[in-house]
């Protein structure tokens, strides 16, 4: 028989051992009543979200998307293309004079090379054809392309631009064209959610979700006329001529420019309000131009230094400074120390908000002021005359004449019997400048015919796409120039 061995315990030791063990149970059955408790939550939970689900109708139980918004606007936004003749100097070392005497090369000159560029467009008119873009994205281009979302390319012309709002209206011959939708810019907030379509960097259709960050952003100096949305929606190169879409669809603005030193996006991106656009559209497409009215007036921002020198508590308005004799402004009654809260029932923010709200107003339309004068809020009813025009950019006559600056020379009158057209300024590598126009040209004749005044000069240019025939006079000398 084997022997037992038995091992004596001390009896405090027997009694930890025992309450140890108590404890462990304890804890353990705690943790098995928990887990039990979570596993019928987690099974009652599961069987209310099926319950819910069930009763849920079959397209809510998708994920959110804005794929159905896009499928309607991604077609009416196309792809524009450009060609423009650039005049380039010839690269070391043919440029340094050892070099060309010893090789009994010619004098240094530049050398025509052809330039790409690319932007958007946004399809308005599925009947005739009509684009919108920037002017910037079409000046001095030779050839522009358009390639629609289907995949189809056609060239285009210009129909007209205005370089002071950088709106360019493209014409293209096609079928079963879509267009966009038009949406009402005044109705934007900050805050609103907005998507922004082109082809930043050469890639077509690509879509960038944002909210408008700022309205009436001016001042900036990007163009002459501004009243920008801001947007952190990305825009970067080729979004330019773009579209800016609210959530319904609808085009609110034309993207345009960008802020940021590396060409990049950095999150403000500026886009051209839709109204602004079309108001200048109908002008272009209607009268060839857009005749920007003139009210009169110099005027400054409402500073708090001059707020408390006119005695208000204002922070926001326009000061009239001066009033032109025989303007629109004087006729209408105002003068100088008027205030200008509001124009057409929008207040006015600063110098730059007025100019902009009546420089893009026709000559001959009626603009109502809201004032303050004396402590008096006044209402006052002007009649905006037209802008003077003694100066023009040439791409308003015509396309071929993009890159120069044209002014009215009233001194050749006794000389010529009338005032003769000018070119005050001329870009080197503009269309015109390589057909052998100059600065200080006198343009005698276009087309044969006397330009008496720039309507004059716009109607002997008739045909857009044909030759211009330019008789003018420099430095004494009569020369004729066509301009191809």
């Amino acid at each position: 028989m084997k022997s037992a061995i038995i091992k004596t315990v001390h009896p405090k030791a027997a009694a930890g051992n025992i309450s140890r063990l108590g404890i462990i149970t304890s804890l353990a059955l705690v943790v098995l009543v928990m887990v039990a408790a979570l596993n019928i939550r987690a099974s009652q939970a599961d069987t209310a979200v099926a319950l819910n689900l069930a009763q849920l109708p079959q397209n809510a139980r998708q994920q959110p998307t804005l794929a159905p918004i896009l499928e309607e606007v991604i077609p009416t936004v196309v792809h524009i293309e450009t060609k423009a003749t650039v005049m380039m100097q010839r690269r070391f070392p043919f440029e340094d004079p050892f070099f060309r005497r010893f090789f009994n090369m010619p004098p240094q000159n530049q050398q025509p090379r052809k330039q790409g560029g690319a932007g958007s467009g946004v399809i308005i008119d599925r009947h005739k054809g009509y684009i919108i873009t920037n002017s910037h994205v079409v000046r001095r281009a030779d050839d522009i392309i358009v390639t629609l979302d289907d995949g189809r390319r056609y060239e285009a012309e210009v129909a007209g631009t205005d370089a002071g709002a950088d709106i360019a209206i493209l014409q293209i011959d096609a079928d079963n064209l879509q267009q966009a939708k038009i949406g009402d810019s005044e109705k934007l907030r900050v805050g609103d959610f907005v998507l922004a379509i082109g082809n930043p960097f050469g890639l077509e259709q690509s879509v960038t979700l944002g909210i408008v960050s700022a309205l009436g952003r001016n001042g900036l100096g990007i163009e002459s006329y501004e009243d920008f949305i801001q947007t952190d929606a990305s825009i970067n190169p080729g979004n330019s001529g773009g579209a800016l879409i609210n959530l319904s669809g609808e085009v609110i603005g034309i993207n345009t420019a960008i802020l940021g030193s590396g060409g990049g996006n950095i999150g403000i991106g500026f886009a051209i309000p839709i109204n602004m656009v079309m108001g200048i559209t109908q002008q272009l497409l209607q009268y060839g131009e857009v005749k920007r009215g003139r009210l009169g007036v110099l005027v400054q921002s409402l500073t708090p230094d001059l707020a408390k020198a006119f005695g208000t508590d204002r922070n926001r308005g326009v000061v009239i400074a001066q009033v032109e004799s025989d303007s629109a402004a004087e006729k209408a009654g105002l003068l100088s120390g008027d205030i200008v809260l509001s124009i057409n029932g929008r207040e006015v923010e600063n110098a730059s908000d007025m100019r902009n709200s009546i420089g893009l107003m026709r000559s001959g339309s009626e603009v109502n002021l809201t004032i303050l004068r004396d402590d008096e809020v006044m209402a006052i009813t002007a009649t905006i005359t037209a802008k003077n025009s003694s100066t023009i950019e040439g791409n308003t006559l015509s396309r071929k004449l993009d890159g120069t600056v044209l002014s009215i020379d009233q001194n050749t009158a006794a000389e010529l019997g009338y005032p003769a057209i000018v070119v005050k300024e001329i870009n080197e590598s503009s269309v015109s400048y390589r057909q052998g126009l100059r600065q200080g040209d006198l343009i005698i004749s276009i087309n044969k015919k006397q330009p008496h005044n720039f309507d004059s000069a716009r109607r002997a240019i008739s045909d857009d796409n044909a030759p211009i025939l330019l008789h003018i006079l420099r430095e004494g000398r009569r020369l004729f120039i066509a301009i191809r």
